[in-house]
This record gives structure tokens, C-alpha cells and sequence, in this order.
């Protein structure tokens, strides 16, 4: 298995924690308050799950994929989705610290 490959399996497995966390908080804060804004952001927070579960299950689970990925991509295309896979990581740690603050 590819470094790349194990990167974006931790960077997309810690995004899908972020994300559960910070939507867990977001529905409950919609069900007390009834605002657009926290549903706006319930809705952002699935449609993120569901990219992040997708991404992880090709990297982990699917048994061609997971092969493929690790074997025939080549670094240069690794080295950009890990990227953004991490950015996004960062990102989601420091919304869900403004968020639990």
C-alpha cells in the first residue's frame, strides 16, 4: 500500500468525524431553534458525509479500487487529491473548534 494511499484513508476517516460531530451539533441546534441558518448547515455537514464515506470507501473498502489506487496512480495525481483531502481536514478541525468553543 501506497503512503498516498494511507494518508487519504486517515485524512478522510478524520473528516468524517469532524463531519458527524459537527452535524450532530448543528441538527440538535436546529431542533431548538428552527433556523435556516443551522439547517443550511446540517445540509452542508450530510452532503460533506456523503463525499467523505465515498472517498473512504474507495480508498479502504472496494476491493478493485483500492488496488487500482494504490498501484496505478501515479504520485503527482496522489499528491493532489491527498492535498485537498488534508486541507479539508484542516478546515473541518477548525470549524468544529469554533464550533464546541
Amino acid at each position: 500500500m501506497s503512503l498516498w494511499l494511507t494518508v487519504a484513508q486517515v485524512s478522510t476517516t478524520a473528516n468524517v468525524v469532524c463531519i458527524c460531530v459537527l452535524g450532530g451539533i448543528w441538527l440538535r441546534n436546529y431542533r431548538q431553534f428552527r433556523s435556516k441558518h443551522t439547517l443550511g448547515l446540517a445540509m452542508f455537514a450530510g452532503l460533506l458525509l456523503v463525499e467523505n464515506a465515498f472517498a473512504l470507501y474507495v480508498y479502504s473498502l472496494d476491493p478493485v479500487l483500492t488496488v487500482w489506487f494504490s498501484t496505478q496512480v501515479p504520485d503527482p495525481a496522489w499528491q493532489a487529491m491527498v492535498v485537498f483531502h488534508v486541507v479539508e481536514t484542516l478546515a473541518l478541525a477548525v470549524l468544529a473548534w469554533i464550533t464546541l468553543d
